[in-house]
């Protein structure tokens, strides 16, 4: 008895220790490999607000965002705030729609698309920190450190780029909002998108 109960408690506090932080929480921290092949640090960044973008564009809700210039706006928004933008794919290696560091640059920057790191996460470990499920998925941190938005990139949970115009954009307000010293309307929102490739199939 004693024994199932010790093996309970073990398997509660595993899922406790990988479970996603919630909004209000300390962002996990973690370094990645930027496309050139340099560490770069989420912590390094710490005094400003940081957006985090989950990406593949081999996924359709993703093209939608970058082919339409949306992304590009919205990471230019950003920046003109002050924050940092750090696009992370965790796509693994062996997936269909893995793209490698040189030719996923190329991609983004033939849509005008500059983030401020491009950041590879092949072995998931970033993104099944935050619970990043789907592509894109965002997160804006706080100059604390502190998760502030957890989400989807905007309110119309579609692939047509149509709906665009007629969505509201939650990172652009929430970083409006939080620049302006006042709280962030709508801090979680149910992101949408493509299934992240994890390597072992699992967030």
């Amino acid at each position: 008895m004693l024994r199932r109960t010790l093996l309970a408690c073990s398997a509660l506090f595993a899922l406790a220790a990988h479970a996603a932080p919630s909004v209000g929480q300390a962002a996990p921290d973690f370094t990645l490999q930027d496309a050139s092949g340099k560490p770069v640090r989420l912590s390094d960044f710490r005094g400003k607000y940081v957006v985090l973008e989950w990406t593949n564009p081999g996924c359709p809700y993703v093209r939608k965002h970058y082919n339409s210039g949306n992304m590009a706006a919205t990471q230019q928004d950003a920046i003109a705030r002050g924050a940092v933008w750090l696009s992370i794919d965790s796509t693994e290696k062996a997936s269909f729609d893995y793209m490698e560091p040189a030719k996923l640059v190329a991609w983004q920057q033939q849509r005008k698309a500059h983030p401020t790191a491009l950041l590879m996460d092949e072995e998931g470990s970033a993104g099944k920190a935050y619970g990043a499920r789907t592509t894109p998925h965002m997160y804006i941190v706080d100059p604390q450190g502190r998760l502030v938005y957890a989400g989807g990139i905007d309110s119309i949970a579609s692939s047509d780029p149509g709906d665009i115009a007629k969505a509201t954009n939650y990172v652009k307000q929430g970083l409006a909002e939080a620049t302006a010293g006042k709280a962030i309307s709508a801090p979680v929102t149910r992101p949408y998108g493509c299934s992240i490739k994890y390597k072992d199939g699992a967030a």
